[in-house]
């Protein structure tokens, strides 16, 4: 029975939020309309000159720009949430842009999947213009010609210039923060000169790496990030998008503030990487506007701290590395950071937007305890995920009196029990209890210390008086007293035997007639699920995998999967993909979403009912 509702759609008015500094710079902007009247810079044949559409002075526009070379995870979350959901709570647009202008390293795979995690996390970017649905969805290779055209602006007006050195002398010239850089010797090239040298790059004529065109800014800033940084670099890649139309490409910190001022962005937020990289982005649009390449106002950049979260990585570098090396069986992992392995571990985004959002804004990086993620799941799923009872450690315990009370070792006896206990709408869920049942293996042991309120046998005292065995109650069925067990010739337990206490039924006058300390989980053997369980835990076992400059595959968790066969009650025999069961007393479950089938299922822990990691 699948339990999870639609997912609300993130678009809808939320509820207020905290406030926060981004929010605040939002508000005093819309106050002293400083977007009104924005138009439109480029020519009219400018990608997004019509799609980004009229921009209304009481609305903001931000975007989310991915790189598409590689996978999202967690840490993307944050800013997802948070430039969607402004844009969502101050009646904005909230732009989906890829910045792809390194073709080396960017697939259509990471396109895909990059739009199906955004839409997965509740979010759109599609929106009404003058009663028109309109999709807000870009790529810098949108805006090539237009960039290029702005290179030539820029190295005709003096303020860009090609050069020829080797990157190990750019290297070497550039200086470093506390040794000003020395000036190319190609920097003194006429603005004449740098615009024919930058139309053989782009036509071919200059081989990979022998060229650059730079901005002539100032070699002596203190910010190494404003000692001419490169523009555009010669680079014979088959483009995704663009295919072999060009053989040179932008770099990202140039491309970047361009789409945002073409698409008429008027928040850019991103977090605190980039705070060096502001003067040059506010340089870069100044004086395009100056050249009558753009329109005022421009957007403006705001730094916010980045999400990190324990007991993880999010390097993409280190999470292709646990992939191709077979750490983990793909990026869809559970195990992943991954927003496409978070879902198949089965977390919500309800519980990932709960998360982000609780995070607040702040011109910090944030820290979390991976535990606040498994606390926004719990307050998700607690209301809403239906109950089941499933044996994850089988163990068969053998009811020996059935005959005695049921009349015939053959008979079931019906049990049912709430299929949710605070929503009594949802019905009831039913079971089967026979004269075999599956229990958990530590539900039973020979020799029980203080405070074990489960199965042992009887039992005899120093004084040779024998204490019967301990009496527990089976959930939803009756009261047995175990009466021992049998071995197999290793002597590890294989059957745990007890007696049926009569009249104990539950929902029966007698349920109560005999008091028990323990109630255990139980699956009927006739009626009974085969199923494969995956117990997914951390995947690395410290907090800072990375601490001190160590390996990261050093501090991977060996039992990060334990695979078990159990057993799962009937009334999961139906469980669709993804939907998601607490199975009571082991946590939470989903089925996965790519191995689970109808006869053949497969589930995955999401979490534990309570953190017992720090324990």
């Amino acid at each position: 029975m699948a339990t999870d509702p639609k997912v609300p759609h993130a678009g809808a008015p939320a509820a207020p939020k905290p406030s926060n500094f981004l929010r605040g710079i939002i508000e005093r902007d819309l106050a002293s309309g400083a977007y009104a009247g924005r138009h439109f810079g480029g020519s009219p044949g400018d990608a997004a000159h019509h799609a980004a559409g009229p921009l209304d002075a009481a609305k903001i526009r931000t975007r989310f720009p991915p790189e598409p070379n590689g996978y999202l995870h967690v840490g993307h979350a944050k800013s997802i949430c948070l430039n969607f959901g402004l844009a969502r709570d101050y009646g904005g647009i909230c732009h989906l842009r890829f910045d792809d202008t390194n073709p080396e390293k960017e697939e259509q795979e990471y396109v895909d999947a990059i739009i199906e995690a955004v839409r997965w996390l509740g979010f759109d970017w599609e929106a009404d213009v003058n009663g028109v649905a309109t999709s807000h969805l870009y790529c810098a290779s949108h805006y090539f010609d237009f960039m290029y055209r702005a290179a030539e602006a820029l190295a005709a007006a003096g303020l860009a210039y090609v050069d020829e050195q080797t990157p190990e002398e750019m290297r070497a010239n550039r200086g470093d923060f506390n040794t000003p850089g020395k000036a190319s010797p190609f920097r003194s090239r006429t603005p004449a000169e740098n615009l024919a040298r930058l139309r053989q790059m782009r036509d071919g004529e200059l081989a990979d790496g022998a060229a650059v065109l730079r901005a002539r800014i100032d070699l002596a800033s203190p910010n190494i990030n404003l000692r001419d940084p490169t523009l555009y670099r010669i680079k014979r890649a088959t483009h995704h998008n663009t295919g072999d139309t060009w053989c040179i490409y932008p770099m990202y910190t140039y491309a970047h503030p361009i789409e945002d001022a073409l698409e008429r962005i008027t928040h850019s937020f991103c977090t605190l990487e980039f705070e060096d990289q502001r003067p040059f982005y506010d340089w870069l649009l100044e004086h395009l506007a100056d050249l009558g390449l753009l329109a005022r106002p421009l957007p403006k950049q705001h730094e916010f701290g980045r999400l990190n979260l324990s007991y993880i990585v999010t390097s993409k570098r280190r999470l292709r590395q646990l992939v191709e090396q077979g750490h983990v069986t793909g990026w869809d992992d559970p195990r992943m950071p991954t927003l496409f392995g978070m879902r198949r571990r089965g977390y919500t985004p309800e519980s990932i937007r709960a998360m982000a959002d609780g995070s607040g804004a702040s011109k910090t990086n944030i820290w979390l305890d991976y535990s606040v993620l498994d606390g926004c799941l719990r307050a998700d799923l607690e209301d809403k995920a239906a109950r089941a009872m499933a044996v994850l450690d089988p163990l068969k315990l053998e009811l020996t009196n059935w005959a005695e009370i049921y009349g015939s070792n053959g008979h079931l006896e019906p049990c049912q029990a709430p299929a949710h206990p605070q929503h009594p709408e949802l019905g009831q869920r039913r079971f089967m209890l026979a004269r075999e049942v599956w229990i958990e293996r530590d539900d039973f042991t020979e020799v029980a210390p203080k405070g074990f309120f489960r199965l042992f046998p009887p039992r005899t005292q120093p004084d040779g008086s024998v204490v019967a065995g301990n009496k527990v109650r089976l959930k939803y069925g009756l009261v047995v007293e175990c009466t021992g067990c049998e071995k197999d010739g290793q002597g590890r337990v294989t059957r745990v035997l007890a007696r049926i206490v009569p009249d104990t039924r539950s929902g029966t006058p007698g349920a109560d007639a005999v008091k028990v300390k323990g109630t255990i989980t139980w699956v009927g053997a006739a009626d009974a699920l085969p199923a494969t369980l995956k117990l997914y835990d951390r995947l690395y076992g410290e907090a800072q995998p990375e601490a001190g400059g160590r390996d990261h595959l050093a501090a991977l968790n060996p039992n990060s999967l334990v695979v078990t066969q159990g057993w799962l009650e009937p009334s999961l025999a139906g469980a669709p993909r993804e939907a998601r069961y607490q199975f009571e007393r082991h946590g939470y479950f989903v089925a996965d979403r790519q191995l689970h089938a109808p006869g053949t299922p497969v589930f995955n822990r999401i979490t534990t009912l309570r953190d017992s990691w720090a324990a």
